[in-house]
């Protein structure tokens, strides 16, 4: 089966490719350094003939409120007219556990409009909704930092590594589409401020986290349950400790 995985070069996308590739599908990265925009719609359609399924796991290259909503209602709006012209068969993308559980988010708000796309799309489709990668959590401190302070909402989070994440979303590629949803998150549920207390731990990083329940997270305030999944979700294997033991402080 060809599968083109739009974003195919990137953390996420790399690795469903590898995946992909080890269970014999023709797995095709695109992405703009490939020649493939799907802003512009460069190089979109010779990269999807003879295509079955598209992957996109693609990202915004600006997180400011505005541009994630352009990025994602336009990359998608010319996915799927391209997918439609090519035949393709079953549209994958990744988003995001409780995006519509924080209504001031700006970047969940994007990905909820790329989700109604989907689901209102020509294309039989399956949306993969992931907690926060474990690969973020660097980030995610250092966007929270004020002075030598890094404040966080403590709440619950249930970080999942990227190769977890790639491995269920290839799964999902690999068979006949949902025409809906899965949720998937790490083995464990953990606490926001502690999960980045922990690293911060462990690159002997003396900032002090402070346990903020007035803490915003991509501009909104997140509640005790917003970030995890609230029903059946699809567990990772990688836990977060055997991941910062595999990752050590650069």
């Amino acid at each position: 089966m060809k599968i083109v995985v739009i974003g195919g070069t990137g953390l996420i996308g790399s690795n469903v490719v590898e995946n992909l590739r080890a269970h014999g599908h023709e797995a095709v990265p695109a992405s703009p350094r490939l020649g493939v925009n799907t802003i512009t719609g460069e190089g979109l359609a010779k990269a999807l003939a003879g295509a079955n399924v598209v992957v996109d796991v693609s990202n915004s290259p600006s997180f400011a409120p505005e541009a994630v909503l352009e990025f994602f209602t336009t990359s998608t709006g010319n996915l799927l007219k391209a997918e439609a012209d090519a035949g393709v068969r079953h549209h994958v993308a990744l988003s995001i556990v409780g995006i519509d559980r924080s209504p001031e988010n700006g970047y969940f708000k994007g990905k909820l409009a790329q989700e109604h796309l989907i689901a209102t799309g020509p294309i039989p489709y399956s949306i993969v909704r992931s907690t926060q990668f474990i690969e973020f959590v660097d980030g995610i401190a250092d966007s929270a930092t004020v002075g030598e302070d890094v404040y966080m909402a403590p709440v619950a989070f249930q970080p999942i590594a990227a190769t977890d994440v790639a491995l269920a979303v290839a799964k999902v590629a690999a068979h006949e589409p949902l025409n809906g949803r899965i949720e998937i998150a790490g083995p464990e549920r953990l606490r926001f401020d502690e999960v980045i207390r922990c690293r911060l731990d462990q690159r002997g990083d003396m900032r002090r986290v402070v346990a903020d329940p007035a803490a915003s997270y991509f501009g909104s305030v997140p509640s005790e349950d917003s970030l995890v999944p609230l029903g059946e979700a699809q567990l990772g294997k990688i836990r977060y400790e055997d991941w910062l033991a595999a990752h050590p402080a650069s």
